[in-house]
């Protein structure tokens, strides 16, 4: 089963019901790519992201113009409404890359759940950088909604995964996961519980998530991507 609304995440976030969600596993504008105050205010989403010789033409998303200091109370308040509405034991899992990983670990921390570590996210295609080393690797913070229980939830999950971002006619965003990757994630959620993606993108959580027995809620801001991603999940409601 699947809910997949379209709207800002902190306004629709607050009306949802306290103690509904086992697992919070999202994918925030990083909000990283722009180091200097222009290309933070004029650079798009794709002009920081997509490399200048890439083939495809995916749509842009909005949000991902924020400082430091506005990205780390905006992330703090998505987090801490998505604390109100976890179960006690819930698991969040926040992506972000190697500039907004401190930030990041602040607004997890300042919204109330209590870190419990990284996960590295391991790309395997990456393009080499000469002189140094290739940034082939994502994060994901993780806590919990106070302790952990493991006699809930009874799995061992690595703390390294690895795949690569979709390519051709399978990406069908900008900075889309690979479902694979999603899939081991999603094993955090007990089965038959329910995850949280307050930033849907293109659905691949909740494709993941259905995939692997728990059930989703989902936000999407843009309606295209809101549209992809309902499309995603009704096709993999039916398989």
């Amino acid at each position: 089963m699947h809910q997949l609304l379209q709207g800002d995440a902190l306004s629709l976030l607050t009306g949802m019901a306290p103690g509904t969600v086992d697992a919070v596993i999202t994918d925030p504008p990083y909000n990283s790519g722009g180091r200097t105050s222009g290309e933070r205010t004029t650079a798009s989403a794709r002009g920081k992201y997509v490399s200048s010789d890439a083939q495809h033409q995916l749509a842009d998303f909005a949000g991902d113009n924020k400082d430091q200091r506005s990205y780390i109370y905006w992330l703090s308040m998505v987090l801490g409404e998505c604390l109100r509405i976890a179960r006690e034991g819930a698991v969040a899992l926040v992506y972000c890359d190697w500039r907004q990983l401190p930030a990041t670990s602040d607004a997890l921390q300042a919204a109330g759940w209590t870190w419990r570590g990284v996960v590295v996210h391991h790309k395997p295609v990456a393009r080499p950088r000469r002189g140094g080393f290739s940034q082939n690797t994502e994060y994901l913070l993780w806590g919990s909604n106070g302790a952990v229980l493991p006699d809930r939830n009874p799995v061992s999950l690595p703390g390294l995964v690895s795949g690569s971002q979709p390519r051709g006619q399978n990406r069908l965003h900008i900075t889309q996961k690979p479902l694979d990757v999603m899939r081991q994630l999603v094993q955090i959620c007990p089965r038959g519980g329910t995850v949280l993606d307050p930033f849907a993108g293109a659905g691949t959580t909740g494709v993941a998530a259905l995939a692997e027995g728990r059930d989703f809620i989902g936000i999407e801001l843009s309606p295209h991507y809101h549209a992809i991603a309902s499309a995603r999940l009704a096709e993999a409601e039916r398989s």
